[in-house]
């Protein structure tokens, strides 16, 4: 059976690049049925972000990665002294020897300079555990992800810190004694911690344990160079739930950063995709995120929706409490212009307030008046419906004489306060009669003044 997991800090904010390694490997397993663990490794105690673990499994939630049973704790698996078992174990055998070497800057233990470091043959009683690494052995492993043999001399790998002097383990020691716990068969994580992968060899060679298959999809990213980052903009999967954009959408963008099916479909459901999944079909290059193409996914899951479902998803977004049944009214008129959630306030905040108006929008401000004048005129008389406002009014404007273009460009102006807008007969219909005057009237006004 195949057994994968997500095994993330809680330092911080779920990053897409987390949800992406979480998706794969629950598509992994449960492609052949498998299962799929969820494990919080919490051992840098430091670095610990209060309400992260929390966050992780709220956010898995929402993408629907369930995890079978409960999630490992690994801080309240070092309660057990399971990791430092494991550390007796290597010490006794002579895998393993304690460092006293200080720290560098307050933060890491056992610092030394040199690959070899010098306690390993002092036979210090205590201090923290250091895997001994040998000389001059070739350590191979084979990359599932981008199908390719990788190898490493021993002889350049430093001797590495295994469990701290507080008793908490590194990822080097807590990773392969979890994983056996577990019993995971495939690993996928992080190209960045492809560089420990022949640690992580030797640990499990000494403890006597299978190391599981491992894959490393390629990075992601940044369009403006370097790998994807939080320093550079946003990347947290809670920031962009916040900024309006849907689960559907982030998940369909995730999943194709650095993964292909074969027939280069786009659009998934979380269950299509993992019928779908096949591991050969990662990329061997690097993914490029591309904020077009998140928004496209987006603007594709946003049609997708019913009035009534939309209404729903843009109530959060709009910043007065307004009813559903004007929300709803409001939504076909903007819904193919409407990027994220989030969007839905700049779009159709003129429907709520009086809009100011930039008279520098009126290209030619002695005209504008005329044509508002005409239609404060026709609005006025006309009966309050679609076919009673629009009925005979372009012929009236191309009688006077005007560019129907440039007649309406004014009035939507006045109307809305911008040169974009939704329709403009259903935008008044939904404003009401009284309102749509109001607005005419007001922009003539402000129009007379700047003549003036």
């Amino acid at each position: 059976m195949t057994r994968t997991r997500f095994a993330p800090s809680p330092t911080g904010f779920l990053h897409i690049g987390g949800l992406r390694t979480a998706a794969y490997a629950y598509a992994l397993a449960k492609h052949d049925r498998g299962e799929f663990f969820l494990r919080i490794e919490d051992t840098d105690q430091k670095r610990e972000v209060t309400g992260a673990a929390e966050d992780i499994y709220r956010i898995l939630k929402i993408f629907n990665l369930s995890w079978d049973n409960e999630p490992m704790i690994q801080s309240a698996r070092q309660t057990t002294g399971v990791y430092q078992q494991a550390a007796e174990k290597l010490l006794q055998s002579g895998q393993a020897f304690y460092c006293q070497c200080p720290p560098r800057n307050a933060k890491t233990e056992g610092f030394s300079t040199v690959l070899r470091d010098p306690c390993r043959d002092k036979h210090f009683s205590s201090g923290a555990v250091k895997l001994r690494v040998p000389d001059g052995e070739i350590l191979t492993f084979h990359d599932f992800a981008i199908n390719k043999d990788i190898s490493w001399n021993s002889s350049d790998i430093a001797d590495t810190i295994l469990l701290k002097t507080d008793g908490f383990p590194t990822y080097h020691l807590a990773v392969a004694v979890d994983d056996a716990e577990m019993g995971i068969t495939h690993v996928i994580r992080a190209v960045e911690w492809l560089p420990s992968t022949p640690i992580h060899i030797l640990v499990h060679r000494h403890l006597g344990l299978t190391l599981p298959q491992i894959g490393h999809p390629t990075d992601i990213l940044d369009p403006d160079g370097g790998k994807l980052s939080k320093r550079k903009r946003n990347v947290s999967c809670e920031q962009f739930i916040a900024d309006g954009y849907l689960p559907e959408a982030i998940f369909n963008f995730v999943i194709l950063l650095g993964w292909a099916p074969k027939d280069n479909r786009e659009l998934f459901s979380l269950s299509e995709f993992v019928s779908a999944f096949d591991p050969r079909g990662f990329q061997k290059s690097n993914a490029m995120y591309s904020d077009a193409k998140l928004n496209w996914f987006n603007g594709h899951y946003l049609r997708s929706k019913t009035d009534t479902e939309l209404t729903q998803l843009v109530k959060p977004f709009v910043k007065n409490t307004q009813e559903d049944t004007l929300i709803t009214q409001i939504v076909p008129l903007i819904k193919d212009r409407l990027i994220k959630l989030s969007d839905f306030d700049s779009l159709t905040g003129f429907f709520f307030s009086l809009p100011e108006i930039d008279l520098q929008l009126f290209p030619d401000p002695t005209l504008s008046s005329t044509h508002l004048s005409s239609a404060l005129s026709h609005l006025s008389a006309c009966d309050w419906s679609k076919s009673g406002i629009e009925t005979g009014w372009t012929d009236q404007i191309k009688a006077a004489g005007w560019k129907v273009g440039d007649f309406f460009m004014s009035l939507r102006i006045a109307i809305c306060g911008s040169r974009f807008t939704p329709p403009l007969t259903d935008t008044m219909l939904i404003l009401g009669q009284s309102e749509s005057l109001a607005r005419i009237k007001n922009a003539l006004n402000l129009l007379k003044k700047f003549k003036n």
